[in-house]
């Protein structure tokens, strides 16, 4: 067995192409050369079993890039252009010449633009067409969008063009949420929008679809992993959601509709960032308020996922109240996942409030430096994370009453009572400004 990059033993088995190099054909041979000897097992030549290579690395992502040119000589260039081991160095004509070599004897190579890439070039007769195929090894190092966007730049130097990708295999969805948020930014457009719209930015941009649909579900690591079985509030339509509340279920109630309400006053903050980052005439503050947005669509994030998570909470109790009390263990071990569960029911509540608070930096921002015409908007997303913050401060209320633990029960009424003065005393200070701002002549205003 041998071991191939993080999981290497010597740096020159770090590589998997020189572990590797002679194939099965010449593992006979390499294994009679003591600077080849395994990792583990006997240095014995076994024809039916061959040899085991493991490798402990990040997360390669294979990415193909389509040409338009059917010459493999120019999609090599390209792709010895941008890998990282790059090309063989020659002395004149730099295909021609002849290589130049070290001391031992070894090709001086001219590194390529990109790190942690392999890449090669070939022509596949099914598309009619060559491609650079590219293994990144280290999307930390070099993400996707770097690679498309080098080998474009290479392309185009050997005039070339790119016509799209092709993406074998599964990749993060951080590689994918990066990529959009790279091509809208380089519009000096905000990313400051949904997951989806960033991941269609991706595909768009780098022609993922070209040979076949792209499909999110098939090929984001994250979205085939994800629970489909478990139906969650937040994917609800808006009318599905309200009829869900109103029916005769305990749950979702007050407490998740209070993350509702601060996540929809978050999305009316993030909409004025963005209204006011791609408003005529404030090209050079694209950037001020895409950051805003951006910031503003984390805290969003945030608040939904409090939507189901104060509902879980609930369940968590009911499941608790459920369990088995004949025997004294038995009662002794419902009373603390009873304690246990209302406890978290109050912490729930109180994280809403808590990244509820922090919203109203962002509607500040926007109700003060904003676009002048959303000045409501910011204005109603205040209103609405305050009832948001409101509704969850009655929530730890009524959920403490219920735990035996008085000290803690005290601690966290304490805790949210001052988050609870403090977005009051916001309130008071935003609304009226705004209202005095928007009075018509000769009103008289209290």
């Amino acid at each position: 067995m041998y071991c191939y990059e993080a999981a290497a033993f010597e740096e020159k088995r770090r590589n998997l192409a020189n572990v590797r190099s002679g194939e099965y054909e010449g593992l006979k041979k390499k294994l009679e050369d003591p600077a080849w000897k395994p990792d583990f097992g006997p240095a014995r030549f076994d024809a039916g079993a061959g040899s085991v290579i493991v490798g402990a690395r990040d997360f390669l992502v294979a990415f193909n890039i389509n040409l338009n040119t059917t010459s493999v000589r120019r999609a090599n260039a390209i792709a010895f252009d941008v890998r990282e081991r790059g090309r063989e160095k020659r002395t004149g004509n730099p295909v021609t010449g002849k290589v130049e070599r070290d001391v031992d004897g070894k090709p001086i190579m001219i590194p390529g633009t990109l790190k942690a890439v392999k890449a090669i070039g070939w022509y596949i007769p099914e598309y009619g067409f060559a491609q650079i195929s590219m293994n990144l090894t280290n999307i930390g190092i070099t993400p996707v969008h770097v690679a498309f966007d080098e080998v474009c730049h290479k392309a185009d130097a050997r005039g070339v063009r790119v016509t799209g990708s092709e993406l074998v295999g599964l990749i993060p969805l951080k590689a994918m949420l990066d990529a959009g948020r790279y091509f809208l930014h380089r519009q000096q457009r905000s990313a400051g929008v949904s997951d989806e719209e960033l991941i269609r930015t991706a595909v768009r941009s780098m022609g993922l679809s070209e040979l076949k649909p792209f499909r999110p579900e098939e090929k984001i690591i994250e979205y085939i992993l994800r629970d489909r079985s478990r139906k969650k509030l937040v994917d609800l339509s808006l009318s599905a959601f309200t009829w869900e509340t109103s029916s005769e279920s305990p749950a979702p109630g007050g407490g998740s509709v209070s993350a509702a309400m601060g996540a929809l006053g978050t999305a009316l903050g993030t909409m004025v960032a963005n209204l006011s980052s791609h408003k005529r005439g404030w090209d050079d503050r694209w950037n001020e308020f895409a950051s805003w947005a951006e910031k503003g669509v984390e805290m969003q994030k945030r608040l939904l996922a409090l939507v189901d998570e104060d509902t879980e909470a609930y369940n968590g109790i009911v499941k608790a109240f459920g369990m088995p009390k004949k025997s004294e263990e038995e009662k002794a071990a419902r009373d603390a996942a009873v304690e246990a569960a209302t406890l978290h029911a109050s912490v729930v509540p109180l994280t809403v409030m808590k990244e509820a608070f922090k919203v109203f930096e962002l509607l500040r921002e926007m109700i003060a430096n904003g676009n002048p015409n959303s000045v409501t908007d910011g204005a109603v997303g205040v209103l609405a994370v305050r009832a948001c913050i409101r509704g969850a401060f009655l929530n730890v209320r009524i959920n403490v009453k219920e735990l035996k633990d008085r000290a803690k029960a005290a601690e966290l009424v304490s805790e949210a009572g001052e988050i609870d003065r403090a977005a009051a005393s916001i309130e008071e200070e935003v609304i009226p400004r705004v209202i005095k701002e928007l009075a018509i002549e000769g009103e008289i205003l209290e």
